[in-house]
């Protein structure tokens, strides 16, 4: 319980359209328990002050922008992203390797170094929806060679599917940084993610952190949905 309550593994995703609806879920949770997961959508609306709002109330925030550009534009937006005070951000590992360089070398520069991960192939996405975007191989595959290509890079870590968790912990050490959404409580509704497992599954399959939305946010009691689901962790 105390490595949990110091590193907690729950990370609740704060997908909203706007800063007071955030905040009302906000002031249900308790940091000791959480991390909070800011997106595109709530990130494009409410701006870069709010993540510093988020950290003064001592959460520790993923920035999850997946940045996909040319090297020095990631570099950039990581760099900004890392004055921010965030705890952890990411970029897409199809990017390349040159790209993904170019964003470790950013965060390594500044003041907070927060972790950078990358994604691999989102959780919505099945092998045949793969396949229609030209990959040939099967998805496992494919996340393995984007996973690696990541470590080279010398990023904390990964965000891929808890299915993939035990397969990238035995390829790439204990050490490396797996960051799983798609996790859903025994009985819950799967929603739009097609690849999912409880949370007391993926970390023994091996996750670090489990990326948790609806669960939590469309519950009647937040809190006590997250202690419940923070309680399966144990």
């Amino acid at each position: 319980m105390t490595n949990l309550l110091h590193d907690p593994k729950i990370i609740v995703a704060l997908d909203y359209a706007d800063a007071a609806s955030a905040l009302k879920l906000v002031n249900q949770l308790d940091p000791a328990l959480c991390r909070l997961k800011v997106g595109k959508e709530l990130f494009t609306a409410v701006g870069p002050q709010f993540i510093e709002q988020l950290s003064r109330a001592n959460f520790g925030v993923f920035l999850d922008l997946k940045f996909h550009d040319i090297p020095n534009t990631v570099a950039k937006a990581c760099s900004a992203a890392s004055n921010l005070g965030v705890w952890m951000l990411n970029v897409h590992a199809s990017g390349g390797l040159e790209m993904m360089e170019a964003a470790r070398t950013a965060v390594n520069a500044s003041s907070t170094k927060p972790l950078l991960i990358a994604v691999t192939v989102l959780t919505s996405m099945n092998q045949q929806q793969l396949n229609q975007i030209g990959v040939v191989g099967d998805l496992a595959t494919h996340v393995l060679n984007l996973a690696k290509l990541t470590q080279q890079a010398e990023l904390d870590g990964v965000v891929c599917s808890a299915l993939e968790a035990s397969m990238l912990r035995q390829k790439l050490g204990t050490e490396f940084c797996l960051v799983t959404p798609g996790i859903r409580p025994a009985n819950a509704n799967q929603d739009d993610q097609s690849r999912v497992v409880t949370p007391k599954d993926a970390l023994n399959m091996g996750a670090s952190y489990l990326v948790i939305g609806r669960p939590i946010t469309l519950a009647t009691d937040p809190l006590q949905a997250l202690i419940a689901i923070h309680n399966q962790c144990v």
